[in-house]
């Protein structure tokens, strides 16, 4: 989950960014992430890759791919795929590891891709970090138009009652050498986290946002965009969601 703010001590241009474009594009984030549990990821992708029956050298878009880890990973398992992310660093890292059946692309999640998919996944909470939610509704809308005919969309988001209901409020986390400070705290819909931390001598503050939606606000926003929801899941295993106990929020639509 992320949406950031630039260190306190940057100049005024960087201040104007989104929380999102700055963190995500710091070494730091990755840093403070380093030990998410990829192996669990990898199995999440078989399971709905499997459920889903893409046929062989589908067509899949990474939406918000990061450094390019899971899509490298869907590449692997012989799909034809396509890395999009709006941080020019992390795509820059994703592209060592192109190839003719793996690109990688800086693309703004809320504008339609120019191809057709089979498949369009948006994993680990990649969803909700813009504060208006138009935005959001764009990004559905988008989502919905890069889809082939017989193309299927996920979003793989936080439950965030769970959330809400396990949040740890304080938080302290050493990791190379490096202490992160975690506040987080529920706000004007957002589940937020700030982040404070020391490095090269430099005292820095970046803060994530991402809006608690539930599976009824993922409908409501569905059903104004068009979108029909298909299925949903509550874990990495694609066991059934309970609105209360379940870690995730996966949600198959088109």
């Amino acid at each position: 989950m992320s949406e950031a703010i630039k260190p306190e001590n940057s100049n005024t241009e960087n201040r104007t960014k989104t929380w999102y474009s700055s963190w995500f594009d710091t070494p730091y984030y990755h840093i403070l992430y380093k030990d998410r549990n990829y192996r669990e990821a990898q199995i999440f992708m078989d399971n709905i890759t499997h459920y889903l029956n893409l046929p062989e050298k589908a067509k899949v878009l990474d939406l918000a791919c990061g450094k390019g880890r899971h899509a490298i990973y869907l590449n692997q398992l012989g799909f034809d795929v396509v890395g999009a992310d709006l941080s020019e660093n992390s795509i820059a890292e994703a592209n060592k590891n192109a190839n003719e059946t793996l690109r990688f692309v800086v693309h703004d999640k809320r504008e339609a891709y120019d191809e057709k998919f089979d498949a369009i996944f948006n994993l680990f909470t990649s969803f909700g970090y813009f504060e208006d939610r138009e935005d959001d509704l764009k990004t559905l809308t988008a989502i919905k138009e890069s889809l082939s005919e017989y193309g299927f969309a996920m979003i793989d988001f936080m439950n965030s009652q769970n959330v809400i209901d396990n949040l740890i409020p304080l938080e302290t986390k050493e990791v190379d050498g490096i202490t992160f400070h975690i506040k987080r705290y529920v706000l004007d819909g957002f589940i937020t986290k700030e982040i404070d931390f020391e490095a090269q001598g430099e005292a820095f503050h970046f803060t994530e946002k991402v809006r608690a939606y539930t599976l009824e606000d993922f409908q409501t926003m569905m059903n104004e965009t068009g979108i029909y929801l298909l299925d949903t899941f509550g874990d990495y295993k694609l066991k059934k969601y309970h609105k209360n106990t379940s870690e995730r929020l996966i949600m198959i639509f088109k």
